[in-house]
């Protein structure tokens, strides 16, 4: 029950996070100049249907006035309508969005699998050559751009070597192999560093010793033993990393021509299209207050003392 009234408390908080979060990207989107409706009609466009176009949109009215409208029809499901594709922004992000969640959850196989193996084995390594390895494996991935990384997959595994599509979507899962690593690496060497640093630390406690001791190897004693309780602080990571995935794979996306929710956030940009834009950015802002959420319950699930504390 207390963990329910957690979960709920967090939920209500969000919400001002997520109204603030509106009204800044509002004001910031409706400073920017230019004009969406002759960037859709063309320069030349007849004034007198450029004012009917953006009375029909509301555009004519006052920005508080606009916003309260955009706010009451977010609780409602309406995001407005798209200008360059004349539909409802909610049913575009719904038809681009499944190709972002596959993209966003093979790059996250690809980080929690690589990191979490990749920290294991340095923390048992420790000062060894197999630590040194991971650890440089992991700084490369955090140091090196996503787009450098994203085209030097792409030229050598794709173009020179033609073991997977170079673009697009039509070869099925192979079409994703390359855009998960290029997106995956640099959160596989963030969880790698983080599961290290929190495994060496766990290493040294008691029950550690203590199952050592009943004869257990170091590689056991990591796995049954500590993995679990260093987990707890990379699970949090890990969380906050599919969200960020999910709404931050615009570069990624767009290198491979992969249609999902980083193309439509270009197109909106590329076309001054103020509705699809501001939905895609509040859409990426629920998606990263739904991370956080989901790591809060995952810790009290982990550790049932966080549970009892909140």
């Amino acid at each position: 029950m207390s963990t329910l009234k957690s979960i709920l408390r967090r939920v209500l908080s969000s919400i001002p996070v997520l109204i603030g979060v509106v009204l800044v990207i509002y004001l910031i989107l409706r400073i920017l100049p230019g004009n969406a409706i002759l960037t859709m009609m063309g320069e030349h466009a007849r004034e007198e249907v450029v004012a009917q176009l953006s009375a029909e949109l509301g555009l004519d009215k006052p920005w508080y006035v606009q916003f309260w409208v955009y706010i009451s029809g977010l609780f409602t499901g309406d995001m407005g309508t798209s200008i360059k594709y004349h539909k409802p922004v909610s049913e575009l992000l719904a038809v681009y969005f499944p190709v972002t969640v596959k993209l966003s959850c093979l790059a996250a196989l690809v980080a929690w699998v690589i990191g979490i193996l990749c920290g294991a084995v340095s923390a048992m390594r420790k000062d060894k050559l197999a630590d040194r390895l991971g650890m440089g494996f992991s700084l490369l991935g955090i140091s090196v751009p996503v787009f450098m990384t994203a085209m030097v997959l792409q030229y050598l595994f794709a173009y020179k070597l033609k073991w997977f599509p170079l673009q697009g979507t039509k070869d099925g899962l192979a079409s994703y192999v390359l855009p998960a690593i290029a997106l995956g690496w640099s959160s596989a060497g963030s969880v790698a560093r983080l599961t290290r640093s929190t495994l060496l630390e766990v290493m040294g406690a008691d029950f550690i010793d203590t199952a050592r001791s009943k004869g257990r190897s170091v590689s056991g004693a990591v796995a049954f033993h500590a993995l679990r309780n260093a987990l707890i602080p990379v699970v949090t990571v890990m969380a906050i990393q599919i969200s960020s995935l999910l709404s931050g794979a615009v570069i990624t996306e767009t290198i491979f021509s992969l249609p999902g929710i980083g193309r439509l956030c270009i197109d909106a940009i590329s076309g001054r299209d103020i509705p699809l834009l501001q939905g895609s950015v509040v859409f990426a802002t629920v998606l990263v207050i739904a991370g956080n959420l989901v790591a809060d319950c995952l810790y009290s699930v982990l550790d049932p003392r966080i549970g009892k504390e909140s």
